[in-house]
């Protein structure tokens, strides 16, 4: 009995140490909004690229979207797309990894983090000015 117990408990913390080291939020990921986002490898962690944003055009000039919101002047009129969104994320524990993150949105960069929910759900969240949200992205591939 004594040894079917270690065996079990041999089998739950090598389960949990696969899904550890299967954990792996790369690929091209859909937000809300239509966009994606690009994560994949950096280092010892993940970055994170827009790959596309919807609409595409700003509404107000017809043309590709521009990083318009970013606090440093010479940076707004960058496109969106190809944008770094996600910085050095390690691992901060199960699943999950923590950084830096751009919010075009805000045009501010953030602490944050990257949770794998499961193998077709992400969620990016950020916290600044005692403020914090999040967003789940699903996999597109």
């Amino acid at each position: 009995m004594i040894c079917n117990r270690k065996l079990g408990i041999a089998a739950v913390c090598l389960a949990a140490f696969t899904t550890c080291a299967n954990a792996d939020p790369s690929g091209l990921w859909r937000e809300k909004g239509g966009g994606t986002v690009r994560i994949g490898r950096c280092g010892a962690g993940y970055c994170a690229w827009i790959a596309s944003v919807s609409p595409a055009t700003d509404p107000a000039t017809g043309k590709p979207r521009t990083d318009k919101n970013n606090v440093d002047p010479a940076k707004r009129d960058r496109p969106l797309v190809g944008i770094q969104v996600l910085f050095a994320m390690k691992p901060s524990g199960s699943k999950q990894w923590s950084g830096r993150l751009y919010d075009e949105d805000r045009g501010q960069t953030f602490t944050g983090n990257l949770v794998e929910v499961d193998a077709n759900t992400v969620r990016i969240e950020g916290c600044g000015m005692g403020m914090c949200g999040g967003e789940a992205l699903s996999r597109v591939r």
